[in-house]
């Protein structure tokens, strides 16, 4: 799954990663070092602008609200439950398909964090102890250090309660599409930590290489069976994990000292 992330990239280098044409938010979001659901965050997509003579896409960079909320729902209140989409049933589930055949984006990451159960608690969970088990943080990203591009969806939902020229009317929303970690060997692992993505955690966020940014975003591209296609997870050997502080496990933390590498796992936590 992907429940929290890192973005510490500046609107004007996202504008040039990604070739955007309107340029950065009026408002722009500081760099965030521990992104959790219901916060804004940045995101990349192809939509033709609002009021303009030319209805051709415009590639744009937009502030959403992370945890999607489908244009039909009665109100917002699911939203924080909606951060992911599953890659093998986003085509199909009531929440998602709409916006998987019309309105896909890329948000962009510097990594995100999974956390790996120790091996010790581990064995208490299987005797049936009751210990709330400690985990250690992973911070999992880009082995050359490139942008982590999730493939995303993004949704407009309207507030019937409030008037059209209300600020909060309309909500612009996104979630990030997950599919099986892969079992390959990372390009760079942890010594004495776990050897692949799947040895973390049995889910990943989908990253696009850059060759399959257009077409993601294309919103002429609608057919289900053909979106399907860029559905596919990255070539192995891409991705690099390292040991981070469990301070990242506590949301009010923010820095980037949680990016931090450690030697090895914290006290307690070991792999």
């Amino acid at each position: 799954m992907c429940g929290r992330y890192a973005a510490s990239r500046r609107p004007e280098d996202l504008v040039e990663t990604f070739d955007i044409e309107m340029g950065e938010p009026e408002e722009t979001l500081a760099p965030d070092y521990n992104v959790a659901p219901t916060k804004q965050v940045y995101a990349v997509l192809d939509r033709p602008l609002k009021d303009a003579a030319d209805k051709r896409p415009v590639r744009q960079l937009r502030r959403l609200t992370w945890g999607l909320v489908p244009s039909w729902a009665k109100s917002p209140e699911g939203a924080a439950r909606m951060i992911n989409a599953r890659a093998e049933t986003v085509h199909e589930k009531p929440s998602y398909r709409r916006a998987f055949a019309a309105r896909r984006c890329i948000v962009p990451a510097d990594g995100y964090y999974e956390w790996v159960t120790g091996v010790q608690e581990r064995d208490l969970e299987v005797e049936g102890r009751k210990k709330r088990p400690r985990k250690q943080p992973y911070f999992v990203l880009p082995a050359d250090g490139s942008v982590f591009a999730m493939a995303g969806l993004y949704e407009f939902w309207r507030d019937r309660t409030l008037p059209d020229d209300h600020p909060r009317a309309w909500w612009a929303t996104c979630s990030v599409i997950t599919t099986e970690a892969e079992t390959t060997p990372l390009a760079v692992a942890p010594a004495d930590g776990p050897g692949s993505l799947a040895d973390i955690h049995p889910r990943m966020p989908l990253m696009l290489t850059p060759d399959r940014w257009d077409a993601w975003l294309d919103p002429a591209r609608t057919d289900p069976d053909d979106l399907r296609s860029l559905l596919q997870a990255p070539p192995a050997g891409l991705m690099r994990a390292y040991p981070v502080s469990t301070a990242v496990s506590n949301v009010r933390n923010n820095g980037p000292e949680l990016l931090k590498e450690l030697e090895a796992p914290e006290e307690g936590t070991l792999f």
